[in-house]
């Protein structure tokens, strides 16, 4: 109710970037949303309902805790994977709501069949295989044991999945890493074949895959920072809108981070702004406060070097972050007052404060900022036109 900053998310431009998925997926590839970190930021509770809204049936997160909050807000009965953590006290909880999850270690396995007999329940298993990322999976080494134990124990363990991660496939100086995965993933799929498990959902690609590497759209894609309207980085951006000349950016970015003036003053020509002596003023300078600093996601580091929107005019911020608030200055931005809005990320009378140029100042990656910001932070669902 009195909140200093809120969060929009545009309900519009999230139907835009779908659309734009599912026609590189096609008929064939299904999209699994990923929402893992507070949904990219954009908040759990917020986006996954409206991404049902949109015909949205899979999610994808992390942890089982993050599955844990996302069956709060789901109303359609989607199915929910759990791709990386999930530890013993919350395998009961996964295998009676049906969760799917990865098992990518013989003692996640035997862990998962344990749990499942005692459940009377099937165990719902992605079995992860290590094909050059080197952080999870059984290796192809290992592979053909683990089939065997699937099948031994089919009435309690149902292979829903198999699956890798491609490390690096946002850029092409990768590309001999990444076609050395394709291959060991490919080794993989016949050593299933040749098992008596059936052949569950395949699944690849990420965001970057997706665009990058066409060819590892299998049964299921895992999509995550492009579905927010964002690239996973430049360089796939270049290749993929100069590869199908597309000359305007397909993509429109859901979030729109906005807080207000606080307080409106000044300093004289020689004075320093906020503590210590980051900022020297030059000239005579018109100051305002915004209660938003590094406890709400707005980065130290973009002291002296971020700017924000107000009254449509650019304004910079002087001195250091401080942890409630920085300090803006409007000087020559006419008609400023108490309560305008101030626009920390997004769109304001036709200028922009982009989540990449945001990110580059602080020296960050969308990623990491975008799940940066705070939880509590207030998000509101904005269903209007674009532009």
């Amino acid at each position: 109710m009195f909140d200093a900053t809120t969060i929009e998310i545009h309900a519009e431009a999230l139907r835009r970037n779908l659309a734009f998925i599912r026609d590189i997926l096609g008929d064939r590839t299904t999209l699994c949303s990923v929402v893992k970190g507070n949904a990219y930021g954009h908040g759990l509770g917020t986006f996954v309902p409206l991404a049902e809204s949109f015909g949205v049936e899979r999610f994808a997160v992390y942890s089982a805790s993050e599955a844990y909050e996302l069956m709060r807000h789901v109303s359609n009965g989607p199915d929910v994977y759990i791709m990386g953590d999930v530890p013993d006290d919350a395998l009961d909880w996964a295998v009676e709501k049906g969760i799917s999850f990865n098992a990518f270690e013989q003692v996640r396995l035997d862990r998962a069949i344990r749990t499942a007999k005692k459940l009377g329940r099937k165990a719902c298993v992605h079995l992860e295989v290590e094909t050059g990322m080197h952080r999870t999976g059984f290796t192809l080494e290992d592979l053909p044991a683990v089939l065997d134990r699937c099948t031994e124990h089919a009435d309690r363990i149902e292979v829903v999945g198999i699956c890798t991660h491609l490390a690096g496939a946002e850029n092409q100086a990768n590309a001999f890493r990444i076609d050395e995965q394709k291959a060991n993933y490919k080794r993989a799929l016949e050593l299933v074949e040749a098992s008596r498990v059936p052949m569950p959902k395949r699944h690849v690609a990420c965001s970057a895959a997706m665009l990058n590497e066409p060819d590892v759209l299998y049964d299921m894609a895992r999509i995550g920072i492009l579905q927010y309207g964002f690239w996973p980085n430049k360089e796939t951006e270049v290749r993929y809108r100069k590869t199908h000349g597309i000359t305007e950016d397909p993509l429109r970015r859901l979030i729109r981070w906005r807080g207000r003036v606080m307080s409106i003053g000044g300093v004289q020509r020689g004075a320093f702004v906020g503590y210590g002596t980051s900022y020297f003023a030059q000239d005579d300078l018109r100051l305002a406060v915004v209660p938003v600093g590094y406890a709400f996601g707005y980065a130290r580091s973009l002291s002296n070097s971020g700017h924000v929107l107000v009254r449509g005019q650019r304004a910079p911020v002087r001195g250091i972050v401080n942890m409630n608030c920085i300090t803006i200055d409007i000087t020559g931005i006419e008609g400023v007052e108490i309560g305008d809005e101030v626009v920390l990320i997004g769109e304001q009378d036709g200028k922009s404060v982009s989540v990449a140029s945001f990110g580059e100042l602080s020296d960050q990656l969308n990623y990491e900022l975008l799940t940066r910001l705070p939880h509590d932070i207030p998000r509101v669902v904005v269903d209007e036109p674009l532009d």
